[in-house]
């Protein structure tokens, strides 16, 4: 390492710690806000709020270290330059490249950080803090006892207390209501003068022990008459009532119930979750395909196995679902010939708007279309079927309504009620699955974003880069003041790119990988353009060039107004 590598790492290193913390602070800042109202009056403990934050600072590592790389560079180039450092190094010889060599190892070394924390630190952290705050949200607020003020924080029982002491413990005109029986019409209040209340067994339960009080209790009317109406009165000298504090204490679920979600699943598993859906969209339009068959048996049948069900399955579990599927197509079997005897007696009523009799009229087309290893039975149907007025009318084929007016009046009904029974049928099957398909697709490709987003990350790194150093030999001005203007431009240009370019890919403008790349795509000509104008001593905003054009305008309307003038008789 040359003295000049030194000299750019010291500059380097502590500006980019401050501003990485700097940056990891405010965005923390703004995701805290969102769970604020979760998090508030809930009783939680400092280590338990650190663990939080800990975890919620492991997903922001990819975002803050962009911009730490970007301000940083900004600063130490911009000192450079300000100093006339920068110069003296090109007068010496020495590219801005060569200069920019140590800034370029740590953007390539954040890169590698940012791509690991993503894959494999992030989606850990994120699924740990799902978890706790899944049961943060459960755990309700913490008891509060207040003098004068009705508390509802126990199920079914509203406590309200006229005084309090100073230690906590005893307690005077106390008003209990218990609404435990309210669903049958008995209501219970309970009134005590004073009482003391206090928790036991390590904070498990609530203990309320009252003196000098009565409880009244009011039932619904009753009796044959409904004119009793019962009321209890009851005078105690010592009233005690426990209260469970389970549901005030945090339980901790199991972290896998929420390992699913997309942020909390590396690369590999968003690939395997992307082939998934994949597979899940191409059996739903293989069954809507294969439903046609039953109404249009000349289609070829979709044969393709997209998952194979008896892979890593003992011998006991494939018999059992074979005893399973044996039932399933018996009930199957015997609903079809049910819709069709209701089909063929004229029984509409059993068909529902949603083609409900579809079976029917695939038992139908089965009897009509023979298929190998057919039974006897089957083929005299089938030979029943061609020796049918309906098939031998329309030999010479006479269109659709001469055959029908050859059959009786109730075949005609019966042929209609299964013509619109096959079309509710499809039809219902067509719009299901147009339905259901937009939302399967919009999930397969917020995994694709996802998983290129990781990539995506961690080279723009590299450049911001390109970006913040050449901008700092640009402005010439180091601090916190220009560099920290200049890289919250383009940084926020990255974000409204990146939030952009999601909403494309949910909306199915643009394909997921390219809305993940493009961003990256975006910003990598204008860092190109930035590094050549700083290689070459350039202004990005030439004034110079502007001024004379300005000048060049004016001085040839002023010619031209003179020759106006001169020519004048």
């Amino acid at each position: 390492m040359t003295q000049l590598d030194k000299l750019l790492a010291k500059s380097f290193v502590g500006p980019f710690i401050v501003t990485f913390g700097i940056a990891l602070f405010v965005l923390l800042m703004q995701i805290l806000w969102l769970y604020l109202d979760d998090i508030a009056g809930k009783g939680l403990s400092f280590f338990m709020i650190m663990e939080l934050l800990a975890y919620k600072c492991v997903g922001l590592v990819p975002l803050a270290l962009p911009l730490a790389l970007l301000i940083s560079s900004v600063m130490v180039l911009g000192n450079l330059a300000e100093h006339y450092e920068l110069s003296s190094f090109k007068s010496a010889g020495v590219s801005l490249l060569r200069v920019m060599r140590t800034l370029i190892v740590f953007g390539i070394i954040s890169a590698v950080i940012s791509y690991a924390c993503s894959d494999y630190i992030i989606p850990a952290a994120n699924l740990q803090f799902g978890a706790r705050m899944y049961d943060i949200q459960q755990k309700k607020p913490t008891l509060n006892m207040e003098p004068g003020v009705f508390n509802e924080d126990f199920n079914q029982f509203t406590i309200r207390l006229g005084g309090r002491s100073d230690n906590g413990r005893d307690i005077d005109n106390v008003l209990i209501y218990d609404h435990t029986k309210a669903n049958v019409g008995e209501l219970s209040e309970i009134v005590a003068d004073r009482g003391e209340m206090f928790s036991a067994d390590g904070g498990r339960f609530f203990v309320m022990r009252l003196f000098d009080g009565h409880q009244y209790v009011e039932q619904r009317p009753g009796g044959s008459s409904g004119r009793s109406t019962p009321f209890m009165r009851t005078s105690f000298r010592s009233y005690t009532k426990i209260f469970d504090l389970s549901e005030f204490q945090l339980r901790q679920h199991a972290a896998s119930l929420f390992s699913t979600n997309r942020s909390m699943l590396s690369s590999w598993q968003l690939r395997e979750g992307v082939d998934s859906i994949a597979t899940d969209i191409a059996i739903r339009k293989q069954a809507l395909s294969n439903h046609l068959l039953a109404y249009l048996p000349q289609l070829p049948r979709d044969t393709v196995r997209y998952r194979e069900q008896f892979n890593n399955m003992s011998q006991g579990d494939i018999d059992r679902m074979r005893m399973v599927d044996s039932i399933q197509d018996a009930s199957i079997r015997n609903d079809s010939i049910a819709d069709s005897i209701a089909v063929d007696t004229g029984d509409t009523s059993a068909i529902g708007a949603d083609g409900i009799a579809d079976t029917a009229a695939l038992a139908v087309t089965e009897t009509v279309q023979p298929r190998h290893g057919v039974s006897r039975r089957d083929s005299t149907a089938y030979a029943n079927a061609l020796s049918h007025e309906l098939v031998v009318g329309a030999a010479p084929w006479p269109g659709i309504a001469a055959m029908l007016d050859k059959v009786d009046p109730d075949d005609r009904v019966r042929i209609y009620n299964r013509a619109r029974s096959s079309i509710r049928s499809v039809t219902g099957q067509a719009q299901s699955a147009a339905r259901l398909l937009p939302g399967i697709q919009e999930s397969m490709v917020k995994h694709v974003y996802d998983m290129h987003m990781k990539y995506s990350m961690a080279v723009v790194c590299i450049i911001f880069i390109f970006i913040g150093a050449p901008m700092g030999a640009i402005v010439r001005k180091g601090g916190f003041g220009y560099p920290i203007l200049v890289s919250i431009i383009f940084f926020v240009i990255f974000i409204i790119l990146t939030i952009l370019c999601r909403k494309l890919a949910e909306s199915f403008v643009v394909d997921g990988v390219f809305a993940g790349w493009m961003p990256c795509l975006i910003l990598f000509p204008v860092s190109l353009w930035i590094t050549l104008s700083a290689m070459n001593d350039a202004k990005l905003v030439d004034t110079d060039r502007m001024t004379q054009a300005y000048r060049r305008a004016r001085d040839s309307k002023r010619v031209a107004a003179l020759r106006r003038a001169v020519s004048k008789p």
